[in-house]
C-alpha cells in the first residue's frame, strides 16, 4: 500500500538527504525494509526518480559509522538481481569508496563492515560484465592483493577472518569465472599475474595452519586464475612447496587429491586445480605423461605420473575415479600424448614381465563385481571406462592396441547384451561408447575387428535398436545433466561422483556419429573413405600450389627490388646527363657572352696596354673554358654512349627473348659452368706449383745447411758449385713465382667475367618479366578493341534494321521513297560533286 504510491519513495529519498541523526537514519531503516519486502518494485521506482541511486550512495560518505554501515545494507539491497542499478552505482564511484571502507577496516582482519563491503562488490560484479571490465580498467584488481597477505603463524584465526578471506577469494572467482566471456577472463588472469595476486594466492595454497575451507577455497581460485592461461600454467607449473627436499606443488595437492584421508571436497578441489592447470595447456600434458615413460622415472623423488598410476589401481574407489579423470585430462584433444602413454609399463607382481597401462585397465574392468574396493564398485569402472573413451577417441593406434587384446571385444559385447540393475546401465552405456569408439575410429588394421567385422557382431549378439538404447543411458542419467552444467566437480557425496563436465562434452559429440556409423552400410563405408582420401589429396595438392604461389611470391619479390635499383641507377643515370647538359649550355652562354665582351672591346684602340692585359686574360679564360667544354663534351659523349649500349643490349636482350629465352640463358649458364671449370683448373695448377715451391725451398735450406756445414772442411771450389746450384735453385723458384702471379691474375679475370655474366643473366630475367607484362597489357587492348567492333557491328545491324522498318512504313503511308541503290548512287554523285569542288580550290 505505500509504494501504490510512487510519492512516496520519492519523499523518502528526499528525507535522506537531511543531515540530522534522528531523521536521516529512520529513513535508510525504512527503505531497507522495504526493499526487503518488494525488491523489484521499490528497485524501478528508485531508478526513475531523479538522482535516486546518487542520494543513496551518498550514504557511504557520512561521517557516522551507524549510517554508513546501515547504507551498505541498503545498497546491498538495492544492487540484487538488477544490473541497471548495478552499472549506475558502480559508476557513482561504488569501487573506489568500498576498496578504501575495507583498507580502513583492516582488510581480512576486519569486522562485519568489511564482510558487507565485500557482499556489496560481489552483487555488482557478479553477472555484470560491464562491471568487470570496469574493475579490471580502473586498475582495482591491484589493490585487491594486500587482502591475502599472511603471516608464518596462521593459527587461531577469528570466524570473521574466515568469513572475510572466504569472501574475498569467491571475489577473485567471479572476475575469472569460466563463465563469463573468454576474451574479460584472460585479461584479468594476465592482471592478477603481473600485479602478483597469483603469486600472493601460491603462498596462502603453500602456507601451513590454514583452515581447511580457506584452503579449499584458495584451491579453487587458484584453479580458474590458471584455467586456459598458458603464463599462469607455467608459473604454477615451477611453485615448490616449502618442503625438504622441494616438491612441486601440483606433486603436493595430488598427494591430497589419492589420499582417502582427505576431506571429500578438498580432494574435489585438487581435482579441479589439476584440470584446470591442464585444460589448453599440451606444455603441461606433455610434462605430466612424461613422469611416467620408462626414460623419464627417477625413483628417488615421487611424481605426478606415479601418484596418479597409485590412485589408479588403490583399493579406493574414489581414488581410482580420480586418478582417472586426472590422466584422463592430460590426454584431451592431444593425439601425441595418447600415443605417448601408449608406452607406458607396470610391474604387477615380483617375477612377472610387465603389462602395458592400458592392458592393465582392461584387466581391472573386467573383474567387474570382483573387485575389491571400498566405496562404489562401479565408480571405479566408470571411472577407467571415461580413461579408456577419451584414450582411444581420435587415436587410431590406441584402437588397434585395445583391439588387439582378443578378450576385450567379447568382455564389452557380454556386458552390453546383459539385462542387469540400474547402477549397472551406467556401466553398460561406457562400454556401447566405447565399443561405437573402436568401430569410427577404426583404422581397419587388424583383420579380425574391421569396422564391417564389428558392426555383424553387434547385430548378431547385440541388435542395433538395442546398442542404441544402451548408448542412449548416459545421456538419461541425472549425474550426466550435473556434470554438463560446470566444470567444476561440485558433488554432494562421493557416491554421486560419476561424470565429468569435459567428458559430457565427448559423449555429445560422439553419441550422433556413433549411431551414425553402426546404420552405414559397407557401400557407404567404402564411399566414405574414398571421399576422405579425394579430400586428404585435394588437401595435398593445394598445400603443394601454396607452396608454388609462396615461391613465385619470393621470386616475385627479389624481381621487383631488382627493377627498383635497376629504375634507381637509371634516373640517377638520367640526372648526371641532365645536369651535364645544363653544364655545357652554361658554358656555352658564358663563352658567347665572353666573345661578344671580346668583339666590343677590340673596336676600342685608345687604351692599348689595358686591352692587352684584358685580352690576355680573356683568350686565357677561353681557352681554359673551351677546355672545359670539350671534357664535358667527351663525358657527354661518353655517357650516352653508355646508355645506347645498354639501351641495345636490353634491346638484344628482350628480342633474344622473345626468340628463345631458354637458349640464352642455357648459353650464359654454359659459359659460367666452362669459367668454373676453367677456375678449377687453375685452381689445380696453383695447387700444384705451390706445392713444387715449397719442395724447392725446402730443398734450398737443406743445401744452404749442408753448405754451412762444409764450409770449414771442403774447398774453394766446392763451396763455388754449391753456390752456382743455388742460384740455379733460386732462378726456378723466381720463374714458379712469376708463373703463380700470372695463374692468379687470369683467375682474377675469370671471376670477373663470371660476375659480369651473372648480371647479364639478372638484367636478361628481369626485361623478359617487363616484356611479358607488357605483352599481357597489349592483349588486353587487343581483346577490349574486339569487343568495342563488335558492339559497332551490333549497332549497325540495328539501325540497317530500323531504316528498313521505316521505309516500309512510309510505304505503307504511300510515300514515295528510292530505293537503297538510288540513295548509294545519289550519294556517290555528292562525292564526286565534293571531289571536284576540292580540285578547284586546289587550282585557286
Amino acid at each position: 500500500m505505500f509504494i501504490k504510491q510512487q510519492e512516496n519513495v520519492t519523499i523518502l529519498l528526499s528525507i535522506l538527504e537531511e543531515f540530522d541523526f534522528h531523521v536521516r537514519w529512520p529513513g535508510v531503516k525504512l527503505l531497507t525494509c522495504l526493499l526487503k519486502q518488494q525488491g523489484p518494485q521499490v528497485q524501478q521506482i528508485i531508478l526513475v526518480s531523479p538522482m535516486g541511486v546518487s542520494r543513496l550512495m551518498d550514504l557511504l560518505d557520512d561521517s557516522r559509522e551507524v549510517i554508513r554501515n546501515d547504507g551498505l545494507l541498503l545498497l546491498q539491497q538495492l544492487t540484487k538481481s538488477n544490473a541497471a542499478i548495478q552499472k549506475i552505482v558502480a559508476f557513482e564511484n561504488a569501487f573506489e569508496r568500498l576498496l578504501d571502507i575495507i583498507t580502513e577496516e583492516g582488510n581480512s582482519d576486519g569486522g562485519i563492515v568489511v564482510e558487507d563491503c565485500l557482499l556489496l562488490l560481489q552483487n555488482l560484479l557478479k553477472y555484470n560484465n560491464s562491471n568487470q571490465n570496469f574493475f579490471k580498467e580502473g586498475s582495482y584488481i591491484q589493490r585487491m592483493k594486500p587482502w591475502f597477505e599472511v603471516g608464518d603463524d596462521n593459527s587461531g584465526w577469528s570466524a570473521q577472518k574466515v568469513t572475510n578471506l572466504h569472501l574475498m577469494l569467491q571475489l577473485v572467482r567471479v572476475l575469472v569465472s569460466p563463465g563469463n566471456p573468454p576474451g574479460a577472463t584472460s585479461s584479468c588472469q594476465k592482471f592478477m599475474y603481473q600485479c602478483g595476486l597469483l603469486q600472493q594466492l601460491c603462498i596462502i595454497l603453500m602456507a601451513t595452519g590454514v583452515p581447511a575451507d580457506i584452503l579449499t577455497e584458495t584451491i579453487n581460485t587458484v584453479s580458474e586464475v590458471i584455467r586456459g592461461s598458458q603464463v599462469n600454467q607455467d608459473y604454477f607449473a615451477s611453485v615448490n612447496a616449502p618442503s625438504n627436499p622441494p616438491r612441486p606443488a601440483i606433486v603436493v595437492l595430488l598427494m591430497s587429491m589419492v589420499n582417502e584421508r582427505q576431506p571429500f571436497v578438498l580432494r574435489c578441489a585438487v581435482l579441479y586445480c589439476f584440470q584446470c592447470f591442464l585444460y589448453k595447456n599440451q606444455k603441461g600434458q606433455g610434462e605430466i605423461v612424461a613422469t611416467l615413460l620408462p626414460s623419464t622415472i627417477d625413483a628417488t623423488s615421487l611424481s605426478a605420473g606415479q601418484l596418479l598410476c597409485g590412485g589408479l589401481f588403490s583399493t579406493d574407489s574414489l581414488s581410482n575415479w580420480c586418478a582417472a579423470v586426472a590422466l584422463a585430462h592430460a590426454l584431451l584433444e592431444n593425439s601425441t600424448q595418447k600415443e605417448q602413454l601408449l608406452r607406458v609399463q607396470l610391474a604387477t607382481s615380483i617375477g612377472n614381465p610387465p603389462v602395458s597401462l592400458l592392458q592393465q585397465c582392461t584387466n581391472i574392468l573386467a573383474q567387474g563385481d570382483k573387485l575389491d574396493r571400498r566405496g562404489s564398485k562401479v565408480q571405479t569402472r566408470v571411472g577407467l571406462l571415461m580413461l579408456l573413451c577419451t584414450w582411444l577417441t581420435n587415436c587410431p593406434i590406441a584402437v588397434t592396441h585395445f583391439l588387439h587384446n582378443a578378450s576385450n571385444v567379447p568382455f564389452l559385447t557380454a556386458q552390453i547384451s546383459e539385462n542387469l540393475g540400474e547402477e549397472e546401465q551406467l556401466v553398460q552405456g561406457l562400454c556401447a561408447l566405447l565399443l561405437g569408439i573402436c568401430i569410427y575410429y577404426n583404422d581397419n588394421s587388424l583383420e579380425s575387428n574391421t569396422k564391417e567385422k564389428l558392426k555383424q557382431l553387434i547385430e548378431k549378439r547385440i541388435g542395433k535398436e538395442i546398442f542404441t538404447e544402451k548408448l542412449g543411458f548416459i545421456t538419461k542419467h541425472e549425474f550426466y545433466s550435473k556434470a554438463a552444467q560446470k566444470p567444476q566437480p561440485s558433488f554432494s557425496s562421493p557416491d554421486h561422483m560419476m561424470f565429468d563436465h569435459e567428458f559430457t562434452k565427448l559423449v555429445k559429440e560422439l553419441e550422433a556419429v556413433i549411431i551414425k556409423a553402426i546404420y552405414k552400410s559397407s557401400e557407404e563405408d567404402k564411399k566414405e573413405e574414398e571421399v576422405k582420401k579425394s579430400l586428404e589429396q585435394h588437401d595435398n595438392i593445394i598445400s603443394h600450389y601454396k607452396n608454388v604461389i609462396r615461391e613465385q611470391d619470393l621470386q616475385l619479390e627479389e624481381l621487383k627490388q631488382t627493377v627498383s635499383t635497376l629504375q634507381a641507377k637509371n634516373e640517377q643515370f638520367q640526372t648526371t646527363v641532365s645536369q651535364q647538359v645544363a653544364q655545357i649550355q652554361q658554358h656555352k652562354d658564358q663563352y658567347n657572352l665572353l666573345k661578344v665582351q671580346l668583339g666590343k672591346d677590340n673596336q676600342h684602340h685608345n687604351s692599348h696596354n689595358s686591352n692587352a692585359q684584358i685580352n690576355g686574360f680573356q683568350s686565357e679564360e677561353v681557352s681554359r673554358l673551351k677546355e672545359e667544354i670539350e671534357e664535358l663534351k667527351k663525358q657527354h659523349d661518353l655517357l650516352q654512349g653508355e646508355l645506347s649500349e645498354k639501351n641495345t643490349l636490353i634491346e638484344n636482350l628482350s628480342c633474344n627473348q622473345a626468340a628463345g629465352q631458354t637458349e640464352q640463358t642455357t648459353g650464359v649458364s654454359e659459359q659460367v659452368t666452362e669459367l668454373q671449370k676453367e677456375m678449377e683448373t687453375l685452381r689445380s695448377q696453383l695447387h700444384v706449383q705451390s706445392t713444387e715451391i715449397n719442395r724447392l725451398q725446402a730443398e734450398r735450406m737443406e743445401l744452404l745447411q749442408k753448405v754451412e756445414a762444409s764450409a770449414t772442411v771442403t774447398a774453394s771450389g766446392d763451396s763455388a758449385s754449391a753456390a752456382s746450384k743455388n742460384n740455379d735453385y733460386e732462378e726456378k723458384i723466381a720463374g714458379l713465382l712469376r708463373e703463380l702471379s700470372s695463374l692468379k691474375d687470369e683467375v682474377n679475370l675469370l671471376s670477373v667475367e663470371k660476375s659480369t655474366l651473372k648480371r647479364e643473366l639478372d638484367s636478361a630475367h628481369s626485361t623478359t618479366a617487363i616484356l611479358q607484362d607488357e605483352k599481357l597489357k597489349l592483349g588486353q587492348e587487343v581483346s577490349e578493341s574486339k569487343k568495342e567492333q563488335d558492339d559497332l557491328l551490333i549497332l549497325l545491324a540495328d539501325q540497317d534494321q530500323k531504316i528498313l522498318s521505316l521505309k516500309n512504313k512510309l510505304k505503307e503511308l504511300g510515300e514515295q521513297v528510292d530505293d537503297e541503290d538510288d540513295l548509294e548512287s545519289g550519294d556517290a554523285g555528292d562525292e564526286d560533286d565534293l571531289d571536284e569542288e576540292d580540285s578547284r580550290d586546289d587550282d585557286m
